[in-house]
C-alpha cells in the first residue's frame, strides 16, 4: 500500500504538495525546456545550414576570387556572422574573411562538426570539380546560445504558469487548512453542558464525511451526559426519602438507647446517616447544577450582599464547633459581579463549609473580600491542618480525600466549587498558609 501522507512533521497537506506536487511540477519543466530547446535547435539549425549552403555555392562557382569582406571576434560570436575560406590548389589557403580563424582545410564536401582553437565551429564545404574549395564556418556557441534563448522565451511562460499554479495550490491547502482550524475551534468549545452538532454549511465535500462522523460522536456524547446526569439526580431523590425516614426513626428511638456501649454504636449510625444524607444532597446539587449550566441566567450580583448571606447560613455549624466565623473589614463596599447567582453562592458556600469542618475546635475562619488591580479576590482563610503540597490538585477530584483524615466527608465539595468557579468566571485554588498552620483558598476574577 502506498502512503500518501509521510510520517513525523512531514504529515500535513503542505508536506504532500511539497513531496509529490514540486517534483511533478519540476519535472514538466524540465520536459518543457528540454522540448523547446530541441525544437528551436533544429530550427536553427536548418535555416542556418541553409544559408551556409547559399553562400557557398554562390563563392564555388565563380571563376575569379571575390574580394571577402572582414569580420572580427565580435561578429562571429555575437552576431553569427560567416567566416569564408578560399582554398586553391595543394589545399592552400588564398583568402580568408577572419585570417584569426584556424579551421583547417576540409577535403570532404557537406556539413561538419569540428573543434578548433577550443571552439566548436559548424563549417560548410563546397568543393565542385572546376570550381573554388569553399569553406564557410559559424560559431556553434552562437548556435546554442541563440536555440538557448528562443527555448527560454517560449518556456518562460510555462515556468510562470507552474509557479502561479502551485502558489494557487497553496493558497488553497492554507483555506482548507483554515476551514478545518475553524471546525476545530468550534469542537474545541464543546463541553459537558453545551454538546452541539458542527454546522456543515461551509465544510468542504472531502472533509463532510469526517465532521459528520464526528457530529454523531457527539451526539452519543450528549445522549451520555445527559443519561449519567438523569441517573445521579433520579438516584439521589429515590435515596432521599428513605434516608431521611431514617433519620426520622433514629431521633424517634434516641430516648430508648441506654448508655455505654449501646449509646456509642447508636451515636456512629447516626453520623453515618447525617453522611449519607449530605452526600445525596449533594449529589442532587452537583447534577442540577450540570444540568442547568449551559441554561444559567449570567446577572449583575452583589458579591457583598451574597458573602453576607453565605457566612450568615453557616454561622450556626460554627457554633457547634465553637470556631470564630467572620468577614474580615474591607474597604470593599459594592462589587457587581456577571454570573449565575446560584454558582457564587456554591462557590461561597462550599468552601466556608470545608474549612469549618477541617478547622478543629476553637479554630478561626477568615473570609476576606479585596480588591487587587482589576481583579476581585475572595479568600477563605482557615487554622486547619492544611494540605499536603502534592495533593494540592488531587483534591478537586470528584469523591478523593486527603488520606489519614479523621474529619466525615465524601470529597464532592471542593469538585461543586471549582466547576461553579469557572461557570462564573473564576480560578479557584489552594494554598498553606505561611504564617500559620491553616488553608487558604483563594477565588479571583480571571
Amino acid at each position: 500500500m502506498i502512503r500518501i501522507f509521510p510520517s513525523g512533521r512531514m504529515c500535513s497537506l503542505r508536506g504532500v504538495l511539497m513531496m509529490w506536487l514540486l517534483p511533478v511540477f519540476g519535472l514538466v519543466g524540465a520536459v518543457s525546456a528540454a522540448g523547446a530547446y530541441w525544437t528551436y535547435s533544429n530550427m536553427v539549425t536548418a535555416f542556418m545550414d541553409d544559408q551556409m549552403t547559399l553562400l557557398a555555392n554562390s563563392l564555388a562557382v565563380q571563376h575569379t576570387p571575390p574580394a571577402l569582406p572582414a569580420v572580427g571576434r565580435q561578429q562571429v560570436h555575437e552576431w553569427g556572422t560567416y567566416a569564408v575560406q578560399l582554398f586553391g590548389a595543394g589545399s592552400a589557403l588564398e583568402a580568408s574573411s577572419w585570417p584569426e580563424l584556424r579551421v583547417d582545410y576540409i577535403p570532404a564536401p557537406g556539413f561538419h562538426d569540428v573543434t578548433a582553437g577550443g571552439e566548436r565551429w559548424r563549417v560548410y564545404v563546397a568543393d565542385t570539380p572546376g570550381a573554388q574549395h569553399v569553406q564557410v564556418v559559424q560559431s556553434g556557441s552562437f548556435r546554442a546560445h541563440l536555440a538557448a534563448g528562443r527555448a527560454l522565451g517560449v518556456i518562460s511562460p510555462v515556468i510562470i504558469l507552474l509557479v502561479l499554479s502551485w502558489l494557487v495550490l497553496w493558497g488553497v491547502v492554507e483555506m482548507i487548512s483554515r476551514a478545518m482550524g475553524d471546525i476545530a475551534r468550534q469542537a474545541a468549545r464543546q463541553d459537558e453542558h453545551s454538546i452541539a452538532e458542527l454546522p456543515l454549511d461551509h465544510v468542504p465535500r472531502e472533509i463532510t464525511p469526517l465532521v459528520a462522523s464526528f457530529n454523531s460522536l457527539l451526539s452519543r456524547l450528549r445522549t451520555a451526559f445527559t443519561t449519567q446526569r438523569r441517573f445521579v439526580q433520579d438516584a439521589a431523590h429515590e435515596l432521599r426519602t428513605p434516608i431521611a425516614a431514617i433519620g426520622l426513626q433514629l431521633e424517634t428511638l434516641r430516648g430508648d438507647v441506654c448508655c455505654g456501649e449501646t449509646q456509642e454504636r447508636f451515636t456512629q449510625l447516626e453520623q453515618g446517616v447525617q453522611r449519607a444524607q449530605r452526600l445525596v444532597d449533594q449529589l442532587l446539587r452537583l447534577s442540577r447544577q450540570e444540568a442547568a449550566a449551559g441554561d444559567a441566567a449570567h446577572t449583575d450580583v452583589d458579591v457583598t450582599a451574597v458573602l453576607r448571606e453565605s457566612v450568615n447560613g453557616l454561622i450556626l455549624l460554627a457554633e457547634q464547633k465553637h470556631i470564630d466565623l467572620g468577614l474580615l473589614p474591607t474597604s470593599v463596599s459594592h462589587v457587581a459581579l456577571r454570573c449565575p447567582v446560584a454558582d457564587l453562592r456554591s462557590v461561597l458556600d462550599n468552601l466556608i463549609e470545608n474549612a469549618l469542618r477541617y478547622t478543629p475546635e476553637g479554630g478561626v475562619v477568615d473570609v476576606r473580600l479585596a480588591e487587587e488591580g482589576d481583579r476581585l479576590v475572595i479568600e477563605v482563610i482557615d487554622t486547619g491542618p492544611g494540605i499536603p503540597q502534592e495533593l494540592m490538585e488531587r483534591v478537586f477530584d470528584r469523591f478523593y480525600r486527603v488520606p489519614g483524615t479523621d474529619v466525615r466527608g465524601n470529597g464532592l465539595g471542593l469538585a461543586i466549587a471549582r466547576g461553579a468557579a469557572q461557570r462564573c468566571g473564576m480560578q479557584l485554588s489552594l494554598r498553606n498558609r505561611s504564617d500559620a498552620s491553616g488553608l487558604i483558598a483563594r477565588v479571583e476574577t480571571c
